[in-house]
């Protein structure tokens, strides 16, 4: 009826899990920092060591990311993701090998090394690019599959969840080793000399590995940021903070665990696999414990629960890794274990607490805030790694 009051009730609208990609700004800086870097890449045309450099550490930022996502936001502790990094690496290299063979006819040191006289079965098809692509995605969502689904209909969780899948990781470690493996044993593989059939250590392959480890890691922040934001997201911070009520209200956390958790698994090989052209080598030390528990740190220095906070954490890290390697190799180990104790002691949200600090008492009226939430959390929280 015309001028009719309406008195039905207001729902409020639903309020979502986290910010948009543009109202984020850490995130969106981050993006637009590494489309940039594509870019300047492209048109710079830097040092190849300064550019392979900058691909290494988006291949690392995209493996921190993989770890943030189940243990920032699902509260799950991998020391073992090491494993799904090294299939995508061991998959990449054997199709460079097979696809160098197949090109310049040349038997890799691999053949003459073992007296084989032609590829094995298991790398019929690795010619080709596609397939290797899905091999390596596919077997590692399998592997990840098999052990999520064992370790999480167990109820298995917190510090047994980590040992097993350290233990997993180092169980691979002692098989790669073995040269009856076929994939290179102590020595692992490499001499990769063709890449789509391109040189490899061209100044335009090196360039175009690097600029496409940037985008992947673009393109994976942006959809790990989407998911994050949507109800799965709303779920995985549910069953991070209280599992058993999640579970009480009729959600399936064995299911909503074991989709992101192959999910990271994922995203892990495709970091291995845009690792290996880049180093041009592989080796059972990709398999290392240390490692895995090195993805670990990179994520705690940069901010769990953080997409951001993972990619900082993985390029402050690696890049001062990169600089002391050359420099001081022999006291990395020492400043890398003095940095892990000023994290948990100090920041255990990691680089993303000194945030806190900037505020100032002058914006309290404008922000509303009290003293104490000037804190930061570890302050407030009474400390220690969530």
């Amino acid at each position: 009826m015309s001028g009719a009051v309406d008195l039905s009730p207001r729902v409020p609208a639903v309020r979502r899990i986290g910010p948009a990609l543009g109202r984020d700004p850490l995130l969106a800086s981050l993006v637009v920092l590494v489309l940039a870097a594509a870019l300047g890449l492209v048109l710079l045309q830097p040092a190849p060591y300064l550019v392979n450099m900058v691909g290494q550490l988006a291949a690392f930022a995209i493996l921190a990311v993989s770890l943030d996502l189940v243990w920032g936001y699902l509260g799950i502790l991998s020391l073992g993701h090491g494993l799904f990094f090294a299939i995508g690496g061991y998959v990449c290299a054997m199709h460079l090998l097979a696809h160098a063979y197949a090109v310049t006819g040349t038997a890799p040191d691999l053949m003459q090394f073992m007296g084989w006289k032609s590829l094995p079965a298991y790398w019929t098809g690795l010619t080709s690019a596609p397939y290797a692509l899905v091999l390596a995605l596919g077997l590692a969502a399998a592997v990840a599959f098999v052990f999520g689904l064992a370790s999480f209909r167990s109820r298995v969780n917190g510090v047994y969840f980590s040992i097993i899948s350290q233990a997993l990781v180092y169980v691979a470690m002692l098989l790669m080793f073995r040269n009856d493996t076929g994939l290179g044993g102590n020595n692992g593989m490499t001499g990769f000399s063709v890449l789509f059939g391109w040189p490899m250590g061209s100044p335009g392959v090196v360039t175009g590995l690097a600029v496409a480890a940037l985008l992947t890691l673009a393109g994976v922040l942006v959809g790990a940021k989407v998911l994050v934001a949507s109800p799965i997201g709303r779920r995985m911070l549910a069953c991070r903070d209280d599992e058993a009520r999640l579970r009480t209200l009729g959600y399936s956390t064995t299911r909503l665990k074991l989709g992101i958790w192959c999910l990271s698994a994922v995203i892990a090989a495709l970091a291995g696999l845009l690792y290996v052209p880049q180093v041009g080598i592989i080796n059972p030390r990709v398999l290392s414990p240390d490692l895995s528990i090195e993805i670990a740190v990179w994520v705690a220095i940069g901010g769990m629960g953080r997409l951001g906070g993972a990619v900082i954490g993985a390029v402050a890290v690696n890049a001062l890794k990169f600089w002391l390697s050359a420099a001081m190799p022999e006291a990395w180990p020492f400043i890398l274990s003095g940095l892990v104790l000023a994290v948990v002691l100090g920041l255990p949200n990691g680089l993303l607490d000194l945030a806190a600090l900037r505020l100032r008492p002058a914006s309290l009226k404008q922000t509303g805030l009290r003293p104490t939430s000037l804190k930061p959390t570890w302050l407030r929280r009474g400390g220690g790694l969530r």
